[in-house]
């Protein structure tokens, strides 16, 4: 039976038929509440024991990630326009999950739904297991929900999309519901142990290799107006290309891509297994790991492949400068450099590389998340899933954010690599580099190449995305 705290949070959160300043007063009187010592802010311990009295159980550190997600100007409390803002996105977010769960559009959600939803996402539950969901959230006893009933549970859990959702069920009903929903380069428990991630792997390395031969051309000229390019030569995109074929042929638009495609496996392995490790080491608890410590595995994930595999970046560079006949192949290459620049060569430009993944990766995320929820905010309306165009459209603007702000130090990266095969070429580190760059060509000079290097963004992710779901159905990897 609902608590008399309960039917009164029903009553303070009726539908939408309100107009919006009664939906102000009900968060005055809802914030009134839990403003225990009437200081004009609602903070961790408050909202611990205004739950208590409403007879929420909350999930384990719930009130202190409401209070962080709402709290904007990090005084450790949230006043009332705070309050009332965290609430209205939070609504927003749940009436989203609500809708793709209610896969009839009758407003009710039932077991069978529930189990559908789960089962669209790779987990299947029986029907008691099902009911047992159910229970735990309906307060009328009819066997479904409303979202009234839904939004009442879930208004003070931090849980907003089905993904945190399905964790909190698995805790808090004690189901064997399998794991939560991978992230790129990660896989579930029953994908390790029959194999299928490797099939994951193969697909994507495959798509890889098809994608970065068909932007091959992009690529090199990318690398050579990246060296080359200046003030006082001003190559242009169109007389790039007619240099390149000039002195090499048409094939000779593809120098350097048999490495770019080689490395591929090696790195995404690397990167894989070390992700995996750096979850274990990072989770603060076990079994669990948090969205900040995923994105800090995947950052020093990604750094620890690049370290492995940077001599194949160094390779890759001095093959697609390379002139006719200067290297057989790439181990003729290796050796060359090796026997008169000696090992160090191999890691030249390797700080601005690095330095490069934090601005990338950190922006790329940012950026993706915020335009995802931004489209789902204005224009979702029976679903929380965007659908693949948006979510292309997503990732190739985050992309290009994340390079826009790493793309000079790739660019110094690559000079720095390609030095010492320049003749008179000075040996210059990092930040000589980026001063004689700006003195000679100011600061678009460090901007060099971004024009092939945005032309391949769209080509490349359509490539790999097709390429990748005709592998998925090759290898029989179910959607």
């Amino acid at each position: 039976m609902p608590t008399p705290e309960m039917r009164c949070l029903r009553l303070f959160f009726t539908d939408c038929r309100c107009a919006a300043e009664d939906a102000s007063r009900t968060y005055e009187d809802l914030f009134a509440k839990l403003d225990a010592n009437k200081d004009g802010k609602v903070d961790v311990a408050e909202l611990k024991a205004g739950m208590a009295a409403m007879g929420i159980k909350p999930g384990k550190g719930a009130a202190q990630k409401i209070v962080s997600s709402g709290d904007q100007d990090k005084d450790d409390g949230l006043d009332f326009n705070e309050f009332s803002k965290y609430l209205k996105e939070h609504e927003k977010k749940l009436r989203l999950t609500f809708k793709s769960l209610d896969k009839n559009n009758d407003g009710r959600i039932d077991f069978m739904e529930i189990k559908q939803s789960l089962a669209d996402l790779g987990l299947d539950i029986s029907k008691e297991e099902a009911e047992k969901i159910l229970q735990s959230i309906d307060v009328d006893g009819t066997m479904t929900l409303d979202w009234n009933e839904w939004r009442e549970h879930f208004l003070f859990n931090p849980a907003t999309n089905l993904q945190e959702i399905i964790r909190y069920w698995k805790h808090t009903t004690a189901l064997d519901i399998g794991d939560s929903l991978t992230i790129p380069d990660e896989f579930t428990e029953e994908e390790k142990t029959t194999g299928l991630w490797w099939k994951q792997l193969a697909a994507g390395a495959v798509a890889g290799a098809v994608s970065r031969t068909g932007t091959a051309p992009l690529d090199r000229m990318k690398v050579f107006l990246q060296v080359h390019a200046s003030k006082s030569n001003k190559i242009s995109l169109v007389g790039g290309f007619k240099d390149m074929i000039k002195e090499g042929g048409l094939s000779s638009l593809w120098r350097g891509n048999g490495i770019n495609v080689l490395k591929i496996a090696p790195e995404t392995a690397i990167k894989f297994m070390a992700y995996e490790q750096y979850k274990k080491m990072l989770a603060s608890e076990p079994g669990k790991v948090k969205t900040h410590e995923r994105f800090l595995a995947g950052s020093l994930a990604g750094a620890t492949a690049q370290t492995a595999i940077y001599p194949m970046e160094v390779l890759k560079t001095r093959l697609t400068l390379r002139k006719t006949g200067q290297y057989s192949g790439i181990f003729d290459c290796a050796k060359k450099i090796l026997k008169k620049e000696g090992v160090k060569a191999f890691y030249k430009g390797y700080l601005p590389n690095i330095l490069g993944i934090i601005p990338y990766a950190g922006i790329d995320l940012a950026v993706y998340e915020s335009l995802k929820n931004l489209w789902l905010s204005h224009y979702a309306k029976d679903t929380a899933n965007p659908g693949i165009l948006v979510l292309l459209g997503c990732g190739t603007l985050s992309s290009t954010c994340g390079q826009l702000a790493s793309y000079p130090l790739a660019l110094v990266r690559t000079r720095m690599q390609a030095q010492a095969s320049l003749e008179g070429s000075e040996q210059l580190p990092m930040t000589k580099l980026v001063k004689n760059i700006l003195e000679k060509d100011g600061f678009f000079g460090l901007y060099r190449g971004i024009l092939p290097n945005f032309m391949k963004v769209l080509p490349a992710v359509s490539i790999s995305y097709v390429v990748y779901e005709y592998m998925r159905s090759g290898l029989g990897i179910q959607k």
